[in-house]
């Protein structure tokens, strides 16, 4: 009879009752907690924040992407002159996931 003593590697959000499972992946967990830090309405480029975390543009976008369809991140599209610029921040319901988020895991941890 095996019994887990603790949460290892395979754990998941489900595991722990109240931690949003859009933010609690490592890398989508990452991106909004640097948006959060950016002060309130302000925006970060892409290749700034893909820079900052040292992701590939695939990667990011793919994170990006699943935290824009749950409402936590807004992707402005526009253009520099002739370059194409993306801006993200966070939006007001991803700060709410993300402060909910951090206190959900203080309280876990006690």
């Amino acid at each position: 009879m095996s019994r887990r003593a603790s949460a290892g590697p395979s754990a998941s959000a489900s595991d722990a009752p109240g931690l949003d499972p859009v933010i609690h992946a490592a890398a989508r967990l990452r991106v909004v907690a640097s948006l959060a830090s950016l002060p309130g309405e302000d925006r970060i480029t892409f290749p700034r924040l893909q820079d900052l975390l040292g992701m590939t543009a695939g990667n990011l976008s793919t994170h990006l992407r699943k935290l824009e369809d749950a409402g936590y991140v807004e992707v402005t599209k526009s253009h520099q002159g002739r370059t194409p610029a993306t801006h993200l921040r966070l939006t007001p319901a991803g700060r709410t996931a993300f402060e909910d988020y951090r206190a959900t895991l203080r309280t876990l941890l006690g």
